[in-house]
């Protein structure tokens, strides 16, 4: 089943990557990629995008991976369905729902007005702020599910024991909590910069010219150039980095935290 879902594919796009229009061999698609700045910018626009984005995550899914863990049980339940709904309705209806929220005449828009806080609609939408709101909304759950799963199994005993030898709630969370939870977030970071790297829907629906990303421009490659020959060679350059990204990451968590198998027989 890898073989013919994966590998054979895998192989396929190789074989594209250093072939030119004519079937010859040669590296003039890798040669085009390292010597074009617009390629370049595409590239950092990406890891850009998809860094903000990781921060972001972070940010608001640690706090909420804490109180998951630290939570009575119809709390904590409640909690993780929140987590959980966003998986019930597809990406694409998801970015879609912020086009409707984030517009000139949206409903963040129409609520700033009436509140007096604005004069004039905000620009949210086609430009990063956009982007980056609807990859946050879709990508947050990836983050606070390996935190949750590192906190749900941590020794409860141990802060309170830090709090009997005189330290402080902050101190017992910063010295004790959080170190031992480092793994949590490095699996979730991987994991949501990984899959911020590739994406391609809320991009293309939320962001503008400037928005540019690595997954939009093989998709122009291969569907408006037919250069399929390029395409493939900056498919593999992505993927050569999103394994760099997965390597690193299992370095520091552990691979099978990463994947989910740990634990497994």
């Amino acid at each position: 089943f890898c073989i013919a879902v994966y590998a054979v594919p895998m192989a396929s796009l190789g074989a594209w990557a250093f072939r030119d229009r004519a079937g010859e061999w040669t590296l003039a698609s890798f040669v085009r990629l390292l010597g074009d700045d617009a390629y370049h910018y595409a590239f950092l626009t990406t890891f850009r995008t998809a860094s903000i984005t990781t921060l972001a995550c972070l940010l608001l899914g640690y706090p909420l991976a804490y109180a998951m863990a630290t939570a009575g049980p119809r709390l904590r339940a409640l909690l993780a369905t929140a987590v959980m709904i966003p998986f019930w309705t597809s990406i694409l209806a998801r970015s879609l729902a912020w086009v409707i929220l984030l517009g000139r005449r949206g409903v963040v828009n129409q609520w700033l007005l009436s509140a007096g806080l604005i004069d004039q609609p905000l620009s949210l939408l086609f430009n990063s702020l956009g982007v980056q709101i609807g990859m946050i909304h879709v990508l947050l759950p990836f983050m606070v599910l390996p935190i949750w799963a590192v906190l749900a199994r941590l020794d409860p005993g141990l802060p309170l024991a830090a709090r009997s030898l005189g330290a402080s709630p902050a101190r017992a969370f910063l010295h004790v909590v959080l170190p031992l939870s480092l793994s949590g977030v490095a699996a979730g970071a991987t994991l949501v910069f990984m899959l911020a790297v590739g994406f391609y829907i809320t991009p293309a629906l939320l962001g503008g010219p400037d928005d540019l990303t690595i997954a939009l421009l093989i998709e122009m490659v291969v569907r408006d150039l037919l250069d399929w020959s390029f395409g493939s060679a900056l498919s593999l350059t992505l993927l050569a980095l999103v394994g760099a990204i997965f390597g690193l990451g299992a370095a520091c968590a552990g691979t099978g935290r990463i994947v989910g198998a740990e634990g497994r027989a």
